[in-house]
């Protein structure tokens, strides 16, 4: 699993995600900053994984990993917020991504674990 999109609102995040994922091996496709251009970027790339931020513009990033599922290509989905998991109850545990992951710890190997 090696081709990322990664959603965030904010441009510098998605820089700096793209940077790190880039230099531990993962190939970034795409960057999107909300929701509507995330489902449209997954249906055109088909990442392997979505780096997806919990909190968007335009909607949720729980709504997007909904419908991301249900598109035909199914990407692994990977959280993610500046926020905490714990701020987030159950909805992720309840979302059909394969786990969270808080801004501040983001690495390749945070990646890999999620998805073994």
């Amino acid at each position: 699993m090696k081709t990322v999109l990664i959603v965030d609102d904010h441009a510098g995040f998605r820089a700096t995600a793209r940077k790190l994922l880039e230099a531990e091996g993962y190939d970034v496709v795409g960057e999107a900053g909300d929701g509507v251009e995330a489902v449209a970027c997954a249906a055109r790339l088909k990442p392997d994984l979505v780096l997806l931020d919990v909190q968007l513009p335009d909607m949720d990033g729980f709504e997007i990993a909904v419908l991301l599922q249900g598109n035909g290509h199914r990407p692994a989905i990977v959280l993610t917020s500046s926020r905490d998991a714990v701020e987030f109850g159950n909805l992720i545990e309840q979302s059909p991504a394969r786990g969270f992951v808080p801004k501040a710890e983001l690495s390749g190997g945070r990646l890999a674990e999620l998805l073994a």
